[in-house]
């Protein structure tokens, strides 16, 4: 048995990982890489293994970082099962298609300035729909398939987002069997709409995502009260509170507490929300779509026509123009836009003409990588670089950590002691000084800790 690491190996993004047993190669995720131009020039290098060799795909979720080369992968003479969870298959194929509409529109752009040298795209809408043809089934947690003799898959709730999944192979060799698993993204407990991650099984060897390894989450009713006071500040400033967010998941969290927080008083009634994104309109249509996936609190929220991620004063805006209106909003506006990191999408033009503004405030509410306007915003740079012009920043801005999907250092460990005292733990997706405070941790233990370079091979 071997396993290599082709993504998210001393990084966030690009989450990619081969696991070769009986004669099968098994993929699990097939993400692109995030974060400025240098690293998102990863995406075109070969992926490290043949793609018409992997016999099976096994998606752990929807985020980009973990499906986003999957059409690519496919392109690239990839032929096989793919399998994961409806509602991860529901929400990538949006993710997949609206990534392959962004290629394509950059590339005719570009290609507009300069047709010689255009670059092309990854793949297209056409490779994505022939992508999707390999979604042959789905799973549900805790459901064991034999998918090759003396192979065995089962998937636990990560409770990261909607659908997300820890991968377990039980692999039988003669009278041996060891048990594998990968995290995929561990959810941080007590969020609203997903349930808390399930304990993994005993496990021989671990594979393990370490984003926030050297540092627990502050709780998240603290985090609420701070987002509701940023929401005010700008509102009784007479400005708008802009907030960057991912389609998935991060979006539809925001837009439950943005009710509750109405429906309790807590913000101020006539507030008007844009939900600017078409993408993150179609991937809250798929959450109202899966409430199985949904935490007891969540379900019980559910009631004919009403449902915690919409209310009265809630807009989609679909259309360019639709959106370009809002820019006549100088007041009393929540702007959720794409994407949560502020390197592309709808959300830049919005803080192109709200971060000047004193009287705005910007709130971050997911990760920001390094390389990207969320982070250069979260370090407090005085002016950013936008649209070919400096923008300076005299908004206010806000980051609330307490909202992260990703579990904090204590329940990363807390997950990893469910696992007993497997043989070999390899730390994945996760920046070195975060990887390396969670390794010495674990280590601590007397346990065994690798943490792979992007392209190594472990023989097993």
């Amino acid at each position: 048995m071997r396993i290599s690491f082709h993504g998210a190996a001393r990084e966030v993004s690009g989450s990619c990982h081969l696991l070769e047993v009986k004669g099968k190669k098994i993929l699990i995720d097939c993400g692109s890489f995030f974060g400025g131009r240098v690293n998102e020039a990863e995406n075109k290098k070969p992926f490290g293994f043949n793609p018409e060799e992997i016999d099976y795909l096994v998606l752990s979720h929807a985020h980009g970082d973990h499906c986003g080369r999957v059409p690519l992968l496919v392109k690239q003479g990839f032929e096989g099962e793919i399998l994961t969870t409806s509602a991860s298959k529901d929400l990538s194929e949006i993710m997949l298609i609206d990534s392959a509409h962004i290629q394509q529109r950059d590339a005719e752009r570009e290609a507009r300035k300069n047709p010689k040298y255009a670059p092309k795209p990854l793949y297209t809408t056409s490779d994505v729909y022939n992508a999707l043809g390999l979604f042959n089934g789905t799973l549900n947690y805790d459901e064991e398939i034999e998918i090759d003799e003396g192979i065995k898959l089962k998937l636990f709730d990560a409770g990261h987002i909607l659908g997300s999944a820890s991968i377990s192979f039980e692999i039988k060799e003669g009278r041996k069997k060891r048990n594998v698993i990968f995290s995929g993204d561990i959810g941080n407990n007590d969020k609203p709409i997903v349930c808390n991650p399930t304990p993994p099984p005993q496990s021989d060897i671990v594979v393990m995502e370490s984003t926030y390894g050297n540092r627990s989450h502050k709780p998240f009713e603290e985090s609420v009260r701070e987002f509701y006071s940023a929401i005010n500040e700008a509102f009784n400033s007479g400005g708008n509170a802009v907030i960057p967010v991912f389609a998935i998941e991060r979006t539809q969290e925001i837009l439950y507490l943005i009710k509750e927080g109405l429906e309790s008083g807590e913000l101020p009634h006539d507030l008007e929300v844009y939900l600017d994104s078409p993408m993150a309109i179609k991937a809250t249509k798929v959450f109202i779509n899966h409430p199985e996936y949904f935490d007891k609190e969540t379900r019980k929220l559910f009631k004919p026509n009403n449902n915690p991620f919409t209310f009265p004063t809630l807009t989609f805006t679909q259309t360019t123009e639709e959106s370009k209106a809002i820019n006549d909003i100088k007041t009393g506006a929540i702007i959720l836009a794409g994407s949560g990191m502020a390197n592309a999408g709808r959300v830049v033009h919005h803080l192109k003409r709200n971060l000047p503004r004193k009287e705005c405030s910007v709130i971050i509410v997911s990760f920001a990588s390094q390389g990207t306007l969320a982070r250069r915003l979260v370090d407090g740079n005085k002016s950013v670089y936008i649209h070919g012009q400096y923008v300076p920043v005299k908004a206010k801005i806000h980051t609330i950590g307490g909202f992260s999907a990703h579990a904090g250092q204590d329940e990363l460990l807390e997950w990893h002691e469910s696992t007993k005292k497997p043989k070999n733990t390899f730390l994945t997706h996760g920046q070195e000084d975060a990887m390396g405070t969670l390794g010495e941790k674990l280590r601590a233990k007397g346990l065994k800790v690798e943490m792979p370079e992007k392209h190594s091979l472990y023989d097993l």
